[in-house]
């Protein structure tokens, strides 16, 4: 197949490239490279897919807000499936500059979906976010959950999930939107919990929660939202779906930050800051649906893969560690 990863040189972008590559699919990633953090973090991350498959993999330097680049490059593809992973992320981002959110998430979403109906795509991949529910009126979410989002980009991604509803029911366009339960894992964005907690553990330095660290995570790893969509390449039985994407588990980021210092052996004390505004009390997701549909079952507890992170962050500590510290 020919395969469209939009923020391919991103985290969990540059994650689908390299596995549809695996599986000897033709990749073209998009990407405007926006410094929202280090860039030799994607430059990394398309070095990796340049060396994985080199005669099938192409890379595009250009912004999805850019209409007239994003209907020549379909035209000129003809991609068979599209996996929509840009986004300008950041819950707190987003609260501090809501504009730029909306152009990105949304605004520039219609660019993607009308081109995609132009050439025949077969399947729209959205990536959604956990941050469509908001407060919690029960634990875990299922997607019948009331959507609240408390912030700017959670309503992104939740207006995001809409247009591509309608884009199947109207247009005929195949779409699924997959929620994320807050994806971590090698090469993950230097401003997570997880990458502040491990990187000050392994520097002699306490890791700082914002709020009383009572709060709760479902975190997932990278491999099961990999397998996630890897599926979608192969049955259309999601079609119009918007499904939860999750470890079935969650911790307390109290929990986390602990079990951070146990894996790296760290001799320090937990430190606590003010919470931050618009950011979710708690997370867990039901992930039954896509379970039905996909076949998706997650196989990295939080702990396993938290774990294997700080395993994979010593390993490649040289040249991970400077760029981190530099975002």
């Amino acid at each position: 197949m020919n395969v469209l990863v939009t923020g391919g040189a991103g985290f969990i972008g540059s994650h689908l490239a390299n596995a549809f590559l695996d599986h000897g699919h033709s990749v073209t990633v998009l990407d405007i490279l926006d410094p929202y953090y280090d860039l030799g973090i994607k430059d990394r991350n398309l070095e990796l897919c340049r060396e994985t498959a080199p005669d099938r993999f192409e890379f595009v330097e250009g912004s999805i807000t850019d209409e007239s680049l994003v209907n020549e490059l379909f035209a000129d593809a003809e991609f068979d499936v599209v996996y929509h992973q840009a986004a300008q992320a950041g819950v707190r981002t987003s609260v501090e500059n809501p504009k730029k959110p909306h152009e990105i998430n949304t605004t520039s979403l219609l660019n993607l979906l009308e081109a995609a109906t132009a050439t025949g795509v077969d399947r729209f991949v959205n990536a959604s976010s956990s941050s469509v529910y908001g407060v919690p009126e029960y634990l875990p979410y299922d997607e019948d959950h009331p959507n609240t989002p408390k912030s700017p980009y959670g309503v992104t991604k939740l207006a995001a999930e809409h247009y591509c509803r309608v884009w199947t029911d109207v247009y005929d366009l195949p779409t699924v939107s997959l929620r994320y339960f807050t994806v971590y894992g090698p090469r993950m964005r230097p401003n997570m919990a997880i990458t502040n907690f491990t990187s000050r553990c392994l520097n002699g330095e306490s890791p700082v929660i914002y709020g009383d660290g009572k709060q709760t995570r479902d975190f997932t790893y990278i491999d099961d939202i990999v397998d996630a969509n890897l599926a979608l390449l192969e049955t259309d039985a999601a079609d119009g779906e918007a499904m939860n994407v999750g470890s079935t588990g969650n911790i307390t980021i109290r929990e986390l930050a602990e079990h951070v210092i146990d894996v790296t052996g760290a001799e320090v004390e937990i430190e606590y800051t003010d919470a931050k505004e618009a950011d979710a009390r708690h997370t867990h997701a039901d992930v039954s649906k896509a379970r039905d549909l996909i076949g998706y079952e997650p196989s990295t507890s939080i702990k396993e893969g938290v774990s294997s992170f700080v395993e994979w962050y010593r390993e490649n500590r040289s040249w991970y560690e400077p760029l981190v510290l530099r975002s």
